[in-house]
């Protein structure tokens, strides 16, 4: 035997949940924004207290929110899919108690904080081969959640790591790391 074989972590799957899906783009202006369709999320337990959450989306831009066709997938619509990828995973996170903090939270407190309390703090994207921006494909991986309590000088933080990348069939790619830090989380027994 060359060396040990690693037993695959075990992936609970979550289908699209429209009810959950229609709340979290509630908050785009118009139905030509929200160009999400489909995500299906992923909890695969990597080991003792270490639980990794994807999102697999489908998205479609039959017309863009903001501006005539360019013809290809751009910096501005990254952004905004990354955003609705992040929003959905992060609310199903708190509906499922999938992964702490999230798993602490209710989903009012979600509402709470969608708009105002999640930034992104880091935004790293890369476009390797032009994607059509009608139908493709993107993913989403939380790699990291940190915690920081708060202190006399400093309120309590949660920092997300990501990555991300789309595709789509005609071989377009591009791909992303972004930091989000959620401000103001709920504190358990004191939201």
């Amino acid at each position: 035997m060359d060396g040990l074989a690693v037993a695959p972590a075990h992936v609970t799957e979550y289908p699209t949940d429209e009810e959950l899906l229609e709340q979290v783009m509630r908050p785009y202006r118009s139905k030509n924004c929200v160009y999400l369709k489909d995500a299906v999320v992923g909890a695969a337990d990597a080991g003792p207290d270490d639980r990794r959450l994807t999102a697999s989306c489908e998205f479609e831009i039959p017309e863009s929110c903001y501006i005539d066709d360019t013809g290809h997938f751009n910096s501005v619509e990254f952004n905004i899919c990354y955003n609705q990828m992040a929003y959905y995973l992060m609310a199903k996170a708190v509906k499922e108690n999938l992964v702490a903090p999230f798993s602490a939270w209710t989903l009012d407190d979600f509402w709470k904080r969608q708009l105002g309390d999640i930034l992104i703090t880091d935004f790293r994207s890369a476009f390797r081969a032009p994607l059509h921006g009608r139908h493709y494909r993107g993913e989403l991986e939380i790699v990291e959640i940190v915690q920081w309590e708060g202190s006399d000088v400093r309120d309590p933080l949660v920092v997300v790591r990501t990555t991300c990348r789309y595709r789509d069939d005609h071989g377009g790619h591009a791909h992303g790391e972004i930091s989000v830090a959620i401000t103001n989380p709920p504190i358990p027994d004191g939201r």
